[in-house]
């Protein structure tokens, strides 16, 4: 196949390309820059889209002999995923921008084109494999991806080639030593990529302002503190709230109303839902039957929890969790695995958070 190299700078996206031209595909290199100020460099593990890694990525791609391209997808990025992640927060809800940034750049800007240019379909880094095109968790479970992948369709998904979801990370970082590439041992990024500083109530003030509400305790009514912007909280959050409430129970974020301004705490006992509402999903694959049994994770770094899946409101799903859990935020992907034996690493599709009871 002609294939288009998605690369990032680093190590994973590396050896990804590499493997696409070990396996005898025509391969070329591109390097999305994403960031308005590229001239900035890397602080540690935080971050991208620097010149650090376009440098990074530039030099693979001459170890390998493929041509290499930059393209410039800036305005698009800060559009679609940096004023998303804003909106969303501004709304009371709590976005994920990687998942956000693979349906709408990598797997929307980037593919369509890809195929335009006439490319078969892109290869990435990401840890998730593809089996007869349906979409799988990685065999690394510490570093699979399905999860931020799981909003991509089934036309996109026929254009994503996934080499390393047979390989563990450490094995990706092996290769890459053996083919002797300095990313070899090149700090993986974390945290949300535009926020190189990692400090994210800090970046929506700057973008919100202060915007100063009340804190109030849930069980009795009573304000409890006060709060600088509804957007420095998240649904389950249980540090930095800013308050006392006379007792040693800890607190958890129960709801936030932007109108309002208003941030509700609560305690453990009262942080569980059993019950999540969805806006209309996306299915990986053809829609299944509903009502359907499945697994639900419901947080990028969670643990699936087996539920029962049937229509909800205007389009959208109403899961029914076999067992409580907190910290489901609204804007958050509830990601549907299938639940049979064999194949429980099967992504069936997502739903975005809407609602929790």
């Amino acid at each position: 196949m002609r294939l288009l190299a998605a690369m990032s700078g680093g190590v994973d996206s590396a050896v990804a390309a590499a493997l696409a031209v070990d396996a005898g595909h025509d391969v070329t290199g591109v390097h999305l820059a994403l960031s308005p100020d590229r001239q900035t460099l890397r602080s540690g593990a935080r971050g991208c889209c620097s010149v650090e890694d376009a440098h990074d990525a530039r030099r693979v791609a001459d170890e390998l002999g493929i041509p290499f391209y930059v393209w410039d997808l800036a305005d698009r990025f800060a559009q679609d995923v940096v004023e998303d992640f804003v909106a969303e927060y501004a709304a009371g809800r709590t976005p994920n921008p990687c998942l956000r940034c693979n349906e709408r750049i990598k797997f929307s800007a980037v593919l369509d084109r890809a195929r335009a240019l006439g490319f078969d379909a892109v290869v990435t880094g990401h840890h998730a494999r593809l089996v007869d095109g349906e979409l799988r968790r990685s065999v690394d479970t510490a570093k699979d991806q399905s999860y931020v992948l799981a909003v991509l369709t089934p036309a996109q998904l026929a254009g994503a080639v996934f080499p390393l979801g047979s390989m563990t990370k450490q094995r990706v970082r092996e290769v890459a030593a053996e083919r002797g590439f300095a990313v070899a041992t090149k700090a993986d990024s974390h945290d949300v990529c535009f926020i190189p500083d990692g400090d994210t109530r800090g970046f929506l003030t700057r973008r919100l302002g202060a915007r100063p509400g009340p804190v109030v305790d849930a069980a009795t009514g009573a304000t409890v503190g006060q709060h600088a912007g509804t957007h420095g909280f998240t649904v389950g959050q249980r540090r930095g709230l800013g308050v006392a409430v006379g007792d040693s129970r800890p607190r958890y974020v129960l709801g936030i109303e932007p109108v309002t301004r208003t941030v509700t705490i609560g305690t453990a006992d009262l942080a569980g839902v059993t019950e999540v509402r969805t806006a209309p999903p996306t299915w990986t694959g053809p829609a299944p039957a509903l009502p359907v049994r499945a697994e639900v994770q419901l947080r990028a770094h969670g643990s699936p929890v087996p539920c029962a899946v049937t229509a909800g409101d205007d389009g959208g799903l109403r899961l029914l969790l076999d067992t409580a859990q907190r910290g489901v935020a609204p804007g958050q992907s509830a990601v549907l695995y299938a639940p049979d034996a064999g194949r429980g690493d099967l992504v069936l599709g997502q739903g975005t958070v809407a609602a929790t009871a």
